[in-house]
């Protein structure tokens, strides 16, 4: 809303994602500078409301130290600003009969008095410990004049942070801004065998005053061995440590980085411990710190009713409390035969604690509750904070008074009155508690609901259980500058419905309390499922590895049961055999194709021109084509999309192979069955999975492998196959998954195995645009791609940050499905390549990504196939 770099301040509103605003202030050298673990997709109002810290708060505290004002609104409707006051306007502010008025005498009155300031400062946790949020901030304001010889004016700010929207309702937040990180990283990833000798070297590390220093403990690194996406990440990952400790040093100079590195190195080394210190710089620590922040996610992965439940959370004590706590803490939960999960911010004296418990089992909420109050005790011993960041909430709201004591809480009770009489305001947190297990989401020794469908859940016990691997973190909730691909629709509408999280919690709610003869018949869900597009994004991003797209399709699947399926979906779905006879007339079966008449009669937007068939199909062209024999041999996937419309990169595909060395074998197969997938006619999908499988595990060895050339395609067997087959074949499935390759990955090995090098191609400068297929990017690398795109000696590989470019199959060809696809390829994509120089060369390996490339900038992409091929001597 309003900048001042010279004063370094920013007015913004609550909705403002907090990684967002930092973009904006790097050009002009200025940072917000708290964070949380989830700060891609965070917003300024919740940081506020749970005075968020983040990874980043032994520098730069919390939010509460860098909030200037705030422009509420008050439960009787008036608007304030609240800000910092002096002597003069504090005592102005108490004259009146308005309600803000009233605020200021009455916390006068209340902190004056000796004996209310005395149980504060009793009570509430230590001052040493900057991670407090428990209860409302009265503590601060204690410190603030006039109620202390403090210099810090009094300002309702402090107490407004934390207040987790109980009390005011904020429209507009000034916050104070700092300078920009400096730019030079090094992190030291120290490994232990114990979490104790892992905290022990936390308050070590803490004495040589790094930017940060965050845990991650052998649960949450286990988690990461079977996600997509963080698998890439544990690349500094050593042996099977109980415990790494990530400690960052952030300089000017490399030099003076890796020297802070190297001398806490040591110090860790003099004191035996640790068993491994990799040092990683530069761009590489953006790696581990997505390995990092993934953290919480991750912990949906673990399969079962059991879950890591956050009722615990964040505690915090002293640093130098840490180990000792911790110590305790892990005796109290052995004896809840309890083994915790330890994450986060160790250098701040906290740590996410998280016990693994089954909240459907009635034992398991007594454990819920027990273990809770047992950690209530342990955090008042210590006089910790029972929330150090996330605030109480509904969960541990209940402890205050035992933590804080009754005084105190009567205290609280009188700010939440006079604040909100009527409490309207997220009644039932901090104050008036409901007790932590009532209103659960599941009723305790309920089973399962379980359900007969086309897809194999087994792995997580249902597809019920799938959904309920969501656990919330808002991974998907990140905008376009965050990179990444998912979750494209929300990203272009930033609706919650449109989400990854939003999705799952549609599905798990009507399949949980579902009333209806077909579980699935629910408009509800319906809506939810309607503009996910089927990136897969989710399914490597997603840290919990939520699959929205196989969801969609088994609820379509399922939804088709009581619904007649739509006309146009049917000739979707059957687009490869509805093209083999139109091959017959190609050209009159184009021309009549792109009638809008006929367009308007199916649903396809008449803004789309659909793709051409070719006048001879790539199986037509192979059968006249004559190739050397080779003792190298591979198998070519004949997909339906590279048979009838990229003819022509088909043939490039195999003559490129040809004159690399290769004898490229075509049998007879079925299609893909993708637009059966994408489509929900599963049984269809599943008959020619069928026939794939066993076909092909017949042909292929580790010598004579399986290579397609549409990601989508022949991602396939990798990813639907193993799942949807029967039960009998999956084995077989998930066997011959691992001899399928995309081309870019076939190349790649062939590359690394030495034959393949760069003297066949030309040594022209030429600079590409790479954008990445969202199949490819989730089931494979687009770093795969943008290697052997660079084989070519003079041949540069700029890969852009695009997330999807809309289109995604058949999506963005439906009527009511265009605006939005192409607001998807405007966020990111179009622009970049509409400035993209006309020397430049634009690769994309999908058919639909090269198409609405063309619709949405008018400029021609190839498939990296084909540059590879032009590029041969």
């Amino acid at each position: 809303l309003e900048i001042n770099a010279e004063e370094k301040w920013i007015r913004v509103q609550p909705g403002v994602v907090r990684d967002e605003l930092n973009e904006f202030l790097k050009p002009y050298g200025l940072f917000f500078g708290p964070n949380t673990s989830t700060a891609n997709r965070c917003n300024i109002g919740g940081m506020v409301g749970n005075n968020s810290c983040g990874s980043t708060s032994i520098v730069y505290r919390s939010t509460r130290d860098h909030v200037l004002e705030l422009k509420t609104i008050l439960s009787d409707g008036s608007e304030v600003v609240f800000k910092a006051l002096d002597r003069q306007q504090y005592e102005l502010k108490k004259k009146g009969k308005s309600l803000e008025s009233q605020l200021y005498k009455e916390i006068d009155k209340m902190l004056s008095e000796k004996q209310n300031q005395e149980h504060i400062k009793q009570n509430y946790p230590k001052a040493s410990i900057q991670r407090r949020n428990t209860g409302y901030a009265l503590d601060v304001l204690l410190q603030s004049d006039p109620f202390s010889q403090s210099e810090a004016p009094f300002n309702f700010c402090k107490l407004l942070c934390g207040s987790e929207g109980t009390l005011a309702f904020t429209t507009e937040i000034k916050l104070n801004l700092v300078d920009a990180p400096k730019p030079e990283v090094v992190v030291l990833a120290a490994h232990f065998e114990s979490i104790d000798e892992c905290l022990k070297a936390t308050v070590l590390a803490m004495n040589h005053n790094p930017t940060a220093c965050e845990l991650m403990d052998k649960h949450i690194l286990d988690c990461t061995k079977d996600n997509i996406e963080q698998q890439k990440n544990r690349f500094f990952v050593s042996g099977d440590p109980a415990a790494i400790l990530l400690i960052e040093f952030r300089e000017d100079d490399t030099h003076e980085s890796a020297k802070k590195a190297a001398d806490l190195k040591k110090d860790l080394e003099n004191q035996g411990l640790g068993y491994a210190y990799k040092v990683i710089s530069g761009q590489h620590t953006d790696r581990v710190w997505d390995l990092r922040k993934a953290g919480l996610g991750l912990l949906g992965n673990i399969p079962g009713d059991k879950k890591a439940v956050a009722c615990i959370e964040d505690t915090a004590v002293e640093l130098v409390d840490l180990p000792a706590y911790i110590a305790e803490f892990s005796e109290m939960m052995t004896s809840f035969g309890q083994e915790a999960v330890y994450y986060a911010h160790a250098g701040d004296g906290e740590l996410h604690l998280r016990p693994i418990l089954n909240l459907k089992d009635s034992a398991d909420v007594k454990d819920f509750r027990a273990i809770s109050r047992s950690s209530a005790e342990l955090v008042k011993k210590y006089r910790g904070s029972l929330s150090g960041e996330h605030g109480d909430g509904r969960v541990r709201s209940e402890f205050i008074p035992f933590v804080l004591g009754d005084a105190v809480y009567q205290l609280l009770k009188e700010v939440k009155t006079s604040w909100d009489p009527q409490h309207i305001l997220n009644p039932g947190k901090i104050v008036d508690a409901k007790p932590m297990e009532k209103d659960l989401r599941y009723e305790p020794d309920v089973p399962t609901p379980e359900f007969n469908t086309a897809f194999n859940f087994d792995d997580t016990g249902g597809i019920l259980r799938t959904v309920e691997k969501c656990n919330g973190s808002g991974d998907c909730r990140k905008l376009n500058f965050a990179g990444g691909t998912m979750c494209p629709s929300y990203r272009a509408t930033l609706d919650e419905k449109d989400s990854t999280r939003g999705r799952a919690n549609v599905l798990r709610e009507f399949l949980t309390q579902n009333v209806n003869d077909n579980p699935f018949d629910h408009p509800e869900i319906k809506t939810a499922m309607d503009l996910c597009i089927s990136c897969k994004g989710c399914k490597s991003e997603c840290p919990s590895n939520v699959d929205m797209a196989t969801l969609k399709s088994e609820f379509l699947y399922q939804y088709y049961k009581t619904h007649k399926i739509p006309l146009r979906s049917k000739l979707i779905g059957r687009i490869g055999k509805l093209n083999t006879k139109a091959m017959n007339f190609p050209g009159i079966s184009n021309m009549i194709m792109n009638q809008n008449w006929l367009k308007a009669f199916v649903g396809i937007s008449k803004n789309r021109s659909l793709p051409k068939l070719q006048p001879k199909s790539l199986r037509q062209w192979y059968k006249g084509y004559q190739q050397q024999a080779s003792k190298n041999k591979l198998y070519l996937f004949c997909d339906e999309y590279s048979n009838y419309y990229d003819v022509d990169i088909g043939i490039k595909t195999i003559k490129l192979l040809n004159r690399l060395g290769y004898e490229v074998l075509m049998p007879n197969h079925e299609e893909s069955g993708r637009a059966y997938i994408s489509k929900g006619l599963l049984d269809d999908a599943k008959g020619i999975a069928e026939i794939n499988v066993r076909s092909f595990s017949k042909l292929l060895t580790d010598k004579t492998p399986l290579v397609g050339i549409e990601p989508s395609a022949i991602l396939s067997f990798r990813d639907e196959y193993p799942n949807l087959v029967d039960r009998k074949l999956r084995q077989t499935a998930l066997n011959l998954s691992e001899k399928v390759f995309l081309i870019d990955e076939f190349l790649k090995q062939e590359i690394d195995k030495g034959h393949v090098n760069a003297s066949v191609f030309s040594t022209e400068k030429k600079e590409i645009l790479l954008h990445g297929h969202c199949h490819q990017k989730a089931l494979s690398s687009i770093d795969i791609t943008a290697e052997i795109l660079s084989l070519p000696k003079n041949y540069m590989v700029e890969i852009i940050p695009s997330g999807c470019c809309g289109m995604a199959g058949s999506f963005g060809y439906e009527k009511e499905h265009y605006d939005l696809s192409m607001r998807i390829g405007e966020q990111v994509l179009f622009p970049k390549l509409r400035a993209s120089e006309n020397e430049q060369l634009i690769a994309a390996a999908g058919t639909s990504c090269r198409h609405q490339i063309l619709d949405g900038t008018g400029k021609k992409a190839k498939h990296p196939v084909e540059i590879l091929f032009d590029a041969m001597i």
